[in-house]
């Protein structure tokens, strides 16, 4: 299986790649349009700044270019939120695979912390990729921004409001946590991802 990792200017890659070879798996880091394309999967990573990254993806026609991918496509953290349509960091326009705009945490009381960060349980619903995780799956979470809950939300989590800890629409599905820095859950969530 060729599994494909998106390569731009946002990174949490060398972990994701790490995490694939747990299970076997060498993936290919690429900013080819045509690897992207004949790949079997693709991992769509991010960690950073919505604006930088969406300035990035445009110059080199990535945004497009993931826009049209038919393969399984997993996007994580920074990831899934440019999958969705616009962004209050840097009030982005982002790729628009997710009709929703991603929001930026309002803490309400002292103890509330921007960026959100740690362990958290998420609430699944019954999904490929969230099959096999256990009565009460955690994951770890690193974010400042969210998507709200929406048609295409398949996981809940909850950090000052309720919001979607995944998403999935058509072939494209997605993590707001970290699958790579979740241990048992997160693996098991890679795996169902490499076989869906």
């Amino acid at each position: 299986m060729e599994v494909a990792i998106v390569k731009y200017n946002a990174g949490n890659i060398y972990s994701v790649t790490h995490a694939l070879r747990r299970l076997q798996i060498e993936p290919l880091l690429t900013d080819s349009p045509e690897l992207l394309a004949k790949a079997d999967r693709v991992i769509f990573p991010g960690q950073g700044n919505a604006k930088e990254a969406m300035t990035y993806l445009r110059r080199h026609n990535l945004d497009e270019v993931i826009r049209h991918l038919k393969q399984p496509v997993l996007g994580i953290c920074v990831g899934q939120q440019l999958l969705c349509s616009h962004s209050e960091e840097g009030d982005t326009d982002c790729i628009g695979i997710f009709d929703v705009d991603v929001k930026r945490f309002l803490p309400t009381r002292h103890e509330d912390k921007v960026p959100a960060m740690g362990w958290q349980e998420i609430h699944t619903q019954d999904n490929p990729l969230l099959q096999n995780l256990g009565p009460q799956p955690f994951v770890y979470f690193i974010h400042s921004y969210y998507v709200p809950l929406c048609k295409e939300t398949i996981a809940t989590a909850n950090y000052i409001n309720p919001y979607s800890a995944c998403l999935h629409k058509d072939n494209f599905y997605t993590c707001q946590f970290h699958p790579e820095k979740s241990g048992k859950t997160g693996e098991q969530i890679l795996q169902n991802f490499l076989c869906l």
